[in-house]
């Protein structure tokens, strides 16, 4: 196994970590759950890094398998559960949980703070008033993992798209 492959799984295990005591968190409000797929959209795409590590982990799957019909992830089964949930990527691990990020109103000036939750999860104390740490705070952890592409072997930033690991997407 690469060092870049190494340095995903221990980022995806801590995204884990950090992303269940979150859910451990507002599980009363939290509605995800093994078949709800609302947010697996399609045209997902992931580095390089992290379609490696399907690929090397699913084989079979890309080889013989079809992708779920176009309008949803091509990972979905036929019971709307994921195929590859195990190794499924980042942007996966995060989903339903509310999400906090800054975004810049102009260049070199403050962030303003944006707050944002699936709304089948909307129920529950307001987003507003949440504290920071109860949010998934999105920018350091996508900054990490595009460290973890750009030290790979690959080394490219280009993104490739969930469907297109299937063989006969």
């Amino acid at each position: 196994m690469s060092d870049a492959q190494d340095a995903l799984r221990a980022f995806h295990a801590e995204v884990d970590r950090a992303a269940g005591a979150l859910a451990t968190r507002h599980e009363a409000r939290l509605r995800c759950g093994r078949g709800c797929h609302a947010c697996c959209s399609d045209g997902l795409s992931v580095f390089e890094v992290e379609a490696e590590r399907i690929r090397g982990a699913h084989a079979e799957l890309l080889r013989e398998g079809r992708p779920y019909p176009p309008g949803a992830c091509a990972f979905l089964g036929d019971a709307g559960e994921c195929r590859i949930y195990a190794e499924r990527p980042y942007v996966c691990r995060t989903q339903g949980l509310p999400l906090r990020w800054l975004e810049e109103a102009e260049p070199g000036s403050p962030g303003v703070e944006q707050r944002d939750i699936c709304p089948l999860n909307e129920a529950g104390e307001p987003l507003e008033t949440l504290p920071d740490g109860d949010c998934w705070t999105l920018g350091p952890p996508e900054v990490r993992l595009r460290r973890i592409q750009e030290e790979s072997a690959e080394g490219a930033l280009h993104r490739v798209a969930l469907r297109s690991l299937f063989r006969r997407a």
